[in-house]
């Protein structure tokens, strides 16, 4: 699995965004940092909640110069049709069908033939800042992602439970 300072891998892959087939590259992404989650599959029991939990959030997200893509082993055509379903996600699905971009962020269970359920935030160099994997039979923090972008975004460092308008650590150390 990547880790924070490795390099993202390039990609260029079909996705669904608002219930239409579209492309995208991540060399295309403009804003600042991206959001980038791996998830099983559509028309599962846990992922729609994280996905639409990310679609509630995203003007926040927005608001943080931060993109949202999402991406599983289902095809354009699936991601669409689910996407209807959850009334419209209004960022990027990507159809990784075969798995070869979580393969090379080092997320795929070859055992399943899907992608683990695992987060990175990428930088404005599209380095890896943060990075996690839990159980696929866990669902992700929406909550957590954005209060984590909020303090790499500061600079500063951020204790434990730091939220927005808290205290930062000194500024004469590294961490």
């Amino acid at each position: 699995m990547l880790k924070p300072g490795d390099q993202a891998p390039s990609f260029d892959l079909p996705c669904a965004i608002a219930v239409r087939a579209s492309s995208l590259s991540l060399a295309k992404i403009k804003s600042e940092m991206i959001v980038l989650f791996f998830y099983p599959h559509d028309f599962s029991f846990i992922c729609p909640t994280e996905v639409t939990g990310f679609q509630h959030a995203l003007k926040q997200f927005e608001a943080e110069a931060t993109s949202i893509v999402g991406a599983s082993v289902d095809s354009v055509e699936s991601h669409i049709e689910w996407a209807r379903e959850l009334g419209g996600i209004d960022y990027p699905l990507l159809a990784d069908e075969g798995g070869k971009l979580a393969s090379a962020f080092g997320v795929y269970d070859d055992n399943d033939k899907v992608a683990m359920r695992a987060t990175f935030i990428l930088n404005e160099k599209r380095i890896v800042n943060f990075a996690i994997a839990c159980p696929n039979n866990v669902g992700r923090s929406v909550a957590e992602t954005l209060r984590i972008v909020q303090a790499i975004r500061t600079g500063q460092l951020c204790p434990a439970d730091w939220t927005p308008g808290g205290g930062f650590g000194p500024v004469d150390r590294k961490y």
